[in-house]
């Protein structure tokens, strides 16, 4: 209740700050290698508006010293990119009289200390298809810290028979970017060009792939290798389909969220073929649908209560968190996932502080063009850290489910009625 009243707090303080307008203004900061722990000279640094389709509005070269300063024409939301030996590192504009200080790192095609973390492979049904949410979690610990940069990015391997959908890939601390899967010469084989810079403590580079499988038959045998050794190879699943492994592949069951299956093989070596067996059909969970997956129409299995295959006893967990005292090797991954929504919270929060002066819901608020530039990154932060306090509850099992979709639905009304007007 507790996180549900500060999350309220939070939209009324929203509400509040449509008034208020972002003055022009100049950007100014330093740009700093961290590989050589010097400032970098000669890096283009540039203004991209989000809301223009990432234009680029401005444009700067750092001194001698890394410094720069953009002039910003217009009340953003805007973020700062900044290029250096070919790899591109982004921040958000500062709010106020912040400075708009960018780590970058000298790059090479070839960099010691690449290792993969996780391949996390999440699986659902649909009328004839079996849809496919893969992730590879990239770690770089190199020293000193370089970025990767190869001429063709990094390679990941589909079945044969499946089709592409979508890719897209988040920098350590960033946003996910849409981006092309380039065909890499072996069929199933793809290309994901986008620089993988230094992991920011648990934080690595993310790379997602989406795709389809035909699956007429309710039953596929999923078979992929790994081109890189992985800690970890994950399976997500609907609690009403099966996961059957082939001989010479052992998952290891995860109690995680109650109404999905979680299965990890650790330990991966480089070149292994991974191969499991899918039946039933079903879809994951989401909290923001009051229907559990097997209910929805057209989905769960095909007699009604398909077994847990793998899973002993439906073993309890609160939420997706695990039980207390039981080790859970993908938890990080979650903490990944929350610092993605809280970056994307602060991008909605500058949706909300771009509206006119006075506009909230077809009335004024008295004062409302009073509010000054420390209280807008003030309510920013706010939103940020409700965000992140409102899923890390979930996530623990603490904050009922029901005051959660009313959080999160209040939430989406206020930014749906602020970016109407």
């Amino acid at each position: 209740m507790k996180s549900t009243q500060m999350f309220l707090r939070t939209v009324a303080l929203g509400l509040f700050a449509v008034g208020a307008i972002a003055q022009a203004s100049t950007v100014t900061g330093t740009v700093t290698n961290k590989t050589t722990g010097k400032p970098s000279a000669g890096d283009t640094v540039v203004l991209v508006d989000v809301q223009a389709g990432m234009g680029e509005v401005a444009h700067a070269t750092t001194d001698a010293n890394g410094h720069y300063s953009l002039a910003e024409p217009g009340n953003g939301p805007y973020l700062i990119r900044a290029a250096h030996q070919g790899a591109t590192y982004f921040i958000g504009a500062p709010q106020g009289n912040a400075q708009g200080d960018i780590t970058v790192y000298d790059g090479a095609a070839k960099v010691d200390g690449i290792s993969l973390n996780a391949d996390v492979i999440e699986f659902e049904s649909g009328p004839g298809q079996l849809f496919v949410n893969e992730r590879y979690f990239v770690k770089n610990t190199s020293n000193p810290p370089r970025t990767q940069n190869g001429p063709h990015g990094f390679e990941v391997v589909i079945p044969t028979d499946a089709v592409m959908d979508g890719a897209a890939a988040t920098r350590p601390g960033g946003l996910p970017t849409n981006l092309q899967a380039e065909p890499a010469g072996q069929k199933g084989h793809y290309y994901i060009n986008i620089p993988i810079q230094p992991s920011q403590a648990d934080k690595d580079t993310v790379f997602d792939l989406r795709y389809h499988i035909a699956y007429t038959s309710g039953k596929y045998t999923f078979t992929t290798r790994e081109l890189m050794a992985a800690e970890n190879v994950a399976v997500l699943l609907p609690k009403s389909m099966t996961l059957t492994p082939a001989s010479g592949t052992t998952f290891q069951s995860i109690p995680e969220d109650p109404a999905l299956q979680t299965f990890d093989m650790k330990n991966v070596p480089a070149g292994k073929t991974v191969s499991f067996t899918i039946t039933g059909s079903g879809s994951m969970p989401r909290e923001d649908q009051g229907t559990p997956a097997a209910q929805q129409p057209g989905m769960g299995g095909s007699d009604g209560n398909s077994a847990d295959a793998g899973t002993p006893g439906n073993t309890p967990g609160g939420g997706i968190g695990a039980p207390i005292n039981t080790p859970d090797p993908l938890s990080k991954y979650k903490w990944w996932i929350l610092g993605a929504l809280a970056l994307l919270m602060v991008i909605a929060a500058a949706f909300l502080l771009r509206k006119p002066a006075g506009a909230v819901s077809g009335g004024v608020v008295p004062g409302a063009n009073a509010i000054p530039t420390d209280r807008k990154a003030a309510l920013m932060h706010v939103m940020k850290e409700e965000l992140f306090a409102l899923e890390s509850e979930k996530l623990a099992g603490t904050l009922p489910i029901e005051e959660y979709n009313e959080a999160k639905a209040a939430l989406e009304t206020v930014l749906k009625r602020a970016l109407k007007k």
